[in-house]
């Protein structure tokens, strides 16, 4: 299923990472892991945000992922499911009428 990984990193931690060099191995080592599709970094209320599409296979890849972001940047993960163009063609032909 695609999926929206969505990660609020704390300020403080964000900038403890970046002080010391960790925050670009920590986003280089999710992308690798991840293979996102599209990947989009900007600020959303006052903090770094990471916005990373991809397609999750199981669930059970919800704490591998995560806990990098969780415990090296005291951030907030979100998933959300989500569909491109072609997902929501294929949706809406099965559509009753």
């Amino acid at each position: 299923m695609r999926v929206m990984l969505k990660a609020s990193m704390d300020t403080e931690k964000a900038n403890e990472a970046i002080r010391n060099g960790t925050l670009g191995k920590l986003i280089q080592e999710s992308l690798e892991q991840i293979k996102p599709e599209a990947a989009y970094f900007t600020s959303e209320h006052g903090k770094r945000t990471a916005f990373l599409f991809f397609d999750m296979q199981d669930s059970s890849q919800m704490p591998v992922l995560s806990e990098p972001f969780f415990l090296q940047l005291n951030a907030e993960v979100t998933y959300t499911p989500v569909m491109n163009v072609e997902d929501v063609q294929k949706g809406l032909s099965q559509l009753g009428r």
